[in-house]
């Protein structure tokens, strides 16, 4: 997490030389192990601070560590920046920095550039002892120039020597004064940022990274013949920048949750080490179990307890902790869940975006087993969600789940601080007496909800159990004992869904398609959709956040448009495949829950590529369903 956003510093000396611009799309792509991302994150920071709007996307390869000058092993990071709130990591990049000439290559197969690019180009491998990496080079270098890329090539590693005797340790820091000079920065915002990533470590390497960018400042200021200069509207709110599993691990704490228990796996992992740094101070505790399965075990015996915990996963995670999971809806015990999607199945595609969990989250149990199943759809909610989702599951008795993802994970955006209330956090556990004529599972016959006994009650005594069960506790297999206890679990939820409100309509009540999303998609949805209404087409969209049970008034709004369709990040099939008929054709995983519950038509694109969606895309997609 970065330190609160402040104004907007003094500028270079060549600001009346930079060229003003309302945004740029910026990538770091180098091997793993170069620091891409921390060069990245730390610009992002920087702009954020200074106020401008800040989205960021690492670029992660599957692999731990891929072979080096690999097309398919480059890491590093998408950032873009401007002058008003960005929602999502754009189009194609104008600015491209490699710290070699094959890393690109991963990034052009995804369409991220154009013949407009500029690509800032590390030039040591045209000297390379090695024949075979100088030959690449220069293949690569004139391929690049022949699509059309503004190809300049930056004698990085040479520079770096001057200050370290390891480069590959300090590019990143070099790199970012490069970025600094180039988008007007100054200097002295990157000075502290280095600070305060580096504050744990030595005098000598702090200092030693500020000689780096001060150095790649200078270099550039004195070889680049271009800059940009990003104006801000200052808000005059007090605001904070940080990632999506950041933003979950603080809302962790705001919630007054003491207990986080889980076992890491890619893209969650993050949040826990940010709760293991600060948690303790909040009299919290962080439990890293030795699997998936006693993780999950561990929170729910926290919660049974009375402290309310939640555990932190990705879709192979969930499919580990099911079973417990079903105890814990049987049991009606409070549970937050909070899985952060990739794409799958197995181990899948651990580092790449999907929204391809939410089937498996609402129905993936034995059984009937109901839920409340939440989707964030950005940072600021990343926090707030994981709030509401510690209240809902103790005035429920139940699991709640939020889902997020990889997009959202290690994404960064500033929103508002928010201001400490008292009633988010969990109130004293209850040792009050029980009332002897209260049962443990005395469901309210309308709202199917009941009082949550606490061990230690004097009197609250039960048996606790993953059987059906009677009011009394008491297992039972008579006929009529589960068909009721199922319906009356059923009832909270219908309870919980009339006090939802309809979702919003981004755009006109009536036209002739309607987009429904989901989850991260939200900033490049609305912007596509702006982009096709100022064209004149007559499109709007709305995003839920509740799942399951899903928002009320969708059959309405979907009667005033001619065409309904979800966009999201999981798998369907193509229609214009000739295999593909009306009767074995697999829609989209939103789409196929909404033509359940609306038996309305609902067509869907979809796709598993592992890439955010782009305004573009949107576009696109809007144009042809309309076509």
């Amino acid at each position: 997490m970065n330190d609160t956003i402040q104004t907007k510093e003094k500028p270079s000396k060549k600001t009346s030389k930079a060229i003003k611009i309302d945004e740029h799309i910026v990538e770091i792509v180098s091997d793993s192990g170069e620091g891409a991302q921390k060069c990245g994150v730390s610009f992002a920071a920087i702009s954020a601070k200074m106020g401008n709007g800040v989205w960021t996307v690492e670029i992660i390869p599957a692999e731990i560590q891929p072979p080096a000058r690999s097309r398919a092993g480059a890491s590093g990071i998408r950032i873009r920046i401007g002058t008003k709130e960005i929602t999502n990591s754009g189009n194609e990049a104008n600015l491209v920095i490699a710290l070699n000439e094959q890393v690109p290559y991963g990034r052009i197969d995804q369409n991220a550039y154009n013949e407009n690019t500029i690509m800032l180009l590390e030039s040591k491998w045209a000297t390379d002892a090695d024949e075979n990496i100088r030959n690449k080079y220069a293949d690569a270098l004139a391929d690049f120039k022949s699509r059309g890329y503004n190809v300049i090539e930056i004698p990085m590693e040479v520079e770096c020597l001057k200050v370290v005797k390891n480069a590959r340790k300090g590019k990143n820091m070099w790199v970012l004064g490069m970025l600094s000079f180039i988008y007007n920065r100054g200097i002295e915002a990157g000075e502290q940022q280095i600070k305060n990533i580096f504050r744990k470590k030595s005098d000598a390497i702090i200092n030693s990274n500020i000689e780096l960018l001060r150095a790649g400042y200078k270099w550039s200021e004195a070889n680049l013949d271009f800059q940009y200069d990003i104006p801000v509207v200052n808000s005059g709110r007090d605001m904070v920048v940080m990632n999506g599993n950041e933003a979950i691990g603080l809302g962790v704490l705001a919630s007054g949750m003491e207990v986080c228990s889980m076992y890491p796996i890619t893209p969650a992992t993050s949040a826990s080490h940010l709760l293991a740094d600060i948690f303790e101070k909040s009299g919290g505790l962080v439990h890293q179990a030795e699997d998936e399965i006693a993780a999950v075990g561990f929170a729910i015996g926290s919660s049974y307890a009375g402290k309310t915990a939640v555990t932190i996963t990705s879709g192979p995670g969930m499919a580990l902790k099911t079973e417990f999971l079903g105890l814990a809806t049987m049991a009606e015990v409070p549970l937050v869940v909070v899985n952060v999607q990739r794409g799958g199945p197995s181990t899948g595609l651990p580092t790449k975006v999907e929204q391809g969990d939410l089937l498996s989250t609402t129905y993936g149990m034995p059984g009937d087993a109901p839920k409340i199943v939440m989707a964030v759809a950005t940072i600021e909610e990343c926090f707030h969600f994981v709030i509401l989702a510690r209240k809902l599951a103790e005035s429920f008795r139940t699991p709640v789940y939020i889902l997020t993802d990889a997009n959202l994970a290690t994404g960064q955006q500033p929103f508002q601080r928010p201001q400490i209330k008292k009633d988010w956090f969990a109130p004293p556990i209850d040792q009050s007496p029980w009332k002897g004529d209260v049962r443990p599972y005395e469901w309210d016959d309308v709202t199917g909800l009941s009082k949550r006994p606490i061990p230690g009650q004097l009197g609250g005594q039960h048996t606790l159990t993953g059987l059906a069960h009677t009011r009394e506790a008491h297992v039972s297999y008579h006929p009529n004992e589960n068909q009721d206890s199922s319906e009356l679990r059923s009832r909270k939820f219908a309870a919980f869904q009339k006090t939802l409100k309809p979702p919003t309509i981004n755009g006109d009540e009536k036209g002739d398609l309607l987009i429904v999303g989901w989850g991260s998609t939200l900033g490049a949805i609305e912007e596509g959709v702006e982009i096709a209404r100022k064209e004149g087409i007559k499109v709007s969209s709305i995003h839920l956040r509740f799942l399951s049970p899903l928002e009320p008034g969708l059959k309405e709004i979907f009667k005033n448009f001619k065409k309904v369709m979800t966009i999201e990040i999981n798998y369907s099939d193509s229609p214009d495949n000739p295999q593909f008929t009306e009767e074995n054709r697999r829609f989209s995983q939103l789409s196929w829950m909404l033509r359940a519950s609306t038996l309305t038509d609902i067509d869907c694109y979809s796709n598993v590529e592992g890439q955010p969606l782009s305004p573009k895309r949107i576009v696109d997609v809007i144009k042809n369903k309309l076509a």
